[in-house]
């Protein structure tokens, strides 16, 4: 999914008429939206890796000499990383005005959802009741209204 998302990118980029048969007539304000809202994830994506040091990973396997990490963007969310990549989807689908990578976008961050339950459970497994907490406390893609249940 991953791949055939990339190279319709690539597609558009190179010529968006590759792509005409799933553009989206769109007003120009709500492109230029796409665009800041994919500056925005870069900025969090940079924030997550500089708050992340050395915790960082490709599994969703925890490492012995991992910390749990709850600063940063993590003060509000557990899993920002998911949040930026959330925006960088709606972003690229604005600023392309393209139904079809909205669509491969949705699935995919769908399928993150589904990988975040797994990451949860090591979570706890490897940092127990600190992370029960941390979680009760802070919204998992989006900030919670309040700090406290």
């Amino acid at each position: 999914l991953a791949l055939v998302r990339m190279v319709a990118v690539l597609a558009w980029l190179i010529n968006p008429t590759w792509m005409f048969w799933s553009a989206v007539n769109l007003p120009l304000w709500l492109r230029w939206l796409g665009v800041l809202l994919g500056i925005g994830a870069a900025g969090l994506l940079v924030w997550v890796f500089r708050s992340l040091g050395t915790n960082i990973t490709d599994t969703v396997v925890t490492r012995q000499n991992h910390s749990l990490i709850t600063t940063g963007p993590y003060r509000w969310v557990r899993h920002p990383f998911y949040l930026a990549f959330a925006l960088a989807v709606t972003a690229d689908s604005l600023v392309t005005a393209n139904w079809f990578l909205a669509l491969t976008g949705a699935m995919a961050f769908a399928l993150i959802m589904i990988r975040t339950r797994r990451e949860e459970q090591n979570l706890i497994k490897r940092f127990g009741d600190q992370y029960r907490i941390y979680a009760e406390t802070t919204g998992r893609i989006l900030p919670r209204l309040t700090r406290w249940p």
